[in-house]
């Protein structure tokens, strides 16, 4: 049982005006959103929560008698912070005292509603990558009417080479059937069409890599997979670049906005009110359903303990939902999976 989740806060500063420029390390809602998915979790999933921030500002928001155990980080990562550097030079940033206690020991997950890039910058540096692993992966479970589809990568390598692609591959096939019970989940290249000859030189050397894979029996390749295939359920883990990776994300979430406030305008017209009373709770179960922020955060897949990249927007279920898929992160077992299976992610046995 993963018992201690080291929660960064970069919280709320109430006497700062520009809120979203304060709270672009800990979200958008902390630290009392934060606070309040964490205690649920206690509550909940039994797991002992590790507040890391501003300790008054986070003490502010818990209730008389509550008993929670907070980290002093004075200083905050912010969006203007260069990434590669932020927990380098900001010590004692929430951020950064977080990935030491997870890297010392002293937790057994990170969850962390801050920037993707620092925090996937200070996990590789601070936590490090898993031995033989070429580079980490932030991954995303998007919901597609069944168990969700893993896009792997989604940004944080936008330029790959067919090595790093076979060992997303890897990576997200043990994730998906440790984490979400899929005995042989269905792993897809994304490609401009299903056809073995589609997609550019980096998709044609991918493909014979995972397609060797496939007839090893390490993993369940399909073959060349189209963006519609997401929700259609016809994939289980999507492998591409990040580049490619984040631009399929950022369209896909601007899609699910854009067709949901033109349902919601659409039935807040006269003619249109009685039936969309009338199919009020069904528009409320498709709005769950498509939202990402129900499955949890994103893994950062290839860190050699588990790392949780939580919706910058996380409200508390959301937040809950992060802690929750990071304790089963850290019960599943899956980074000595990656671990015990890297020789055969890795085309050249030199160390990375």
């Amino acid at each position: 049982m993963a018992e201690r989740i080291a929660l960064v806060l970069l919280g709320a500063v109430a006497e700062q005006t520009d809120a979203r420029r304060l709270d672009a390390m800990g979200g958008d809602n902390a630290p009392e959103e934060i606070v309040k998915g964490a205690l649920r979790a206690k509550t909940e999933l039994g797991v002992d929560i590790v507040f890391v921030g501003q300790k008054e500002k986070v003490a502010a928001f818990l209730p008389a008698g509550t008993d929670a155990e907070i980290v002093d980080a004075r200083e905050i990562v912010t969006m203007d912070d260069d990434p590669s550097t932020a927990c380098r030079r900001k010590k004692d940033s929430s951020m950064a005292v977080a990935l030491k206690m997870l890297k010392d020991g002293a937790g057994d997950a990170v969850v962390s509603a801050g920037s993707t890039g620092a925090l996937l910058t200070g996990a590789t540096l601070t936590v490090k990558r898993i031995r033989g692993i070429r580079r980490a992966a932030l991954a995303p479970v998007l919901p597609n009417g069944g168990a969700g589809c893993m896009l792997i990568d989604c940004g944080a390598n936008a330029e790959c080479t067919p090595e790093y692609l076979l060992q997303f591959a890897y990576m997200g096939s043990f994730y998906m059937q440790k984490l979400h019970g899929i005995q042989r989940p269905r792993v897809g290249l994304l490609c401009n069409g299903t056809e073995e000859h589609k997609g550019d030189d980096l998709r044609h050397e991918t493909y014979p890599l995972l397609q060797k894979a496939h007839a090893e029996g390490r993993i369940n390749f399909i073959g060349n997979v189209e963006s519609s295939q997401i929700f259609k359920n016809e994939v289980d883990v999507l492998v591409t670049d990040g580049f490619t990776g984040n631009i399929l994300l950022k369209g896909l979430e601007g899609t699910l906005k854009f067709m949901l406030k033109t349902l919601k305008t659409m039935f807040h017209k006269p003619k249109n009110m009685l039936a969309g009373l009338m199919i009020k709770g069904e528009i409320g179960s498709l709005k769950a359903e498509l939202d990402p922020n129900a499955v949890g955060g994103t893994a950062m897949l290839g860190i050699s303990k588990p790392v949780i990249k939580a919706h910058g927007s996380s409200k508390a279920d959301a937040f809950f939902a992060s802690i929750r898929q990071a304790v089963i992160f850290a019960e599943s077992g899956i980074i000595d999976e990656i671990t015990s299976n890297i020789d055969v992610m890795r085309l050249d046995k030199e160390e990375a």
